[in-house]
């Protein structure tokens, strides 16, 4: 009887600790958008006033930042100045595959990707503001939903752990 009740218990804390996983990874996705969004408002404000070029321009933007984002503007600023690929949509997309991203994040950096180094300068300045506002209204999304969906999470993970226990009981 004793072993069951411990059986129980493994379970509902497996469960419930899965639950509170994906509620972190909820809450990382956010905070990966925050800092996304802090190096674009950085680039732009570099490319418009000093015409920064790119392989500096993500090595200082990496400076701002931490995490995973500092760690694929790093990348990118090496991919960049070694000249592995030919443009900077393949030396992103090297960087990507590298870095375990969210998909929104990831989603925004192809966005970048492709606007940088292909177009004259407003151009890029264009193609980084669109990026910034695509990255701000999936951040405002995650944000307007974040309490329902880190409750449920959390409530789901402990709901299915005791369900379970029950079954097995």
């Amino acid at each position: 009887m004793t072993l069951k009740w411990i059986g129980a218990i493994l379970i509902v804390t497996g469960c419930g600790g899965f639950g509170f996983s994906m509620a972190s990874a909820y809450r990382a996705e956010e905070r990966a958008l925050e800092a996304l969004c802090r190096a674009l408002e950085y680039m732009s404000c570099e490319l418009s006033c000093r015409m920064t070029p790119l392989p500096q321009l993500c090595r200082n933007a990496s400076g701002l930042l931490t995490g995973k984002i500092k760690t694929v503007f790093l990348l990118l600023a090496q991919e960049l100045e070694q000249q592995v690929a030919p443009d900077a949509v393949s030396c992103m997309r090297a960087v990507q595959a590298s870095v375990n991203l969210p998909d929104s994040v990831q989603d925004v950096l192809t966005q970048l990707g492709n606007s940088l180094g292909s177009f004259d300068l407003s151009g890029q300045l264009r193609g980084i503001e669109s990026c910034l506002k695509n990255a701000q209204s999936k951040l405002r999304y995650l944000s307007d939903h974040r309490q329902n969906r880190l409750r449920s999470y959390q409530t789901l993970g402990l709901c299915a752990g005791a369900a379970l226990a029950i079954l097995f009981l």
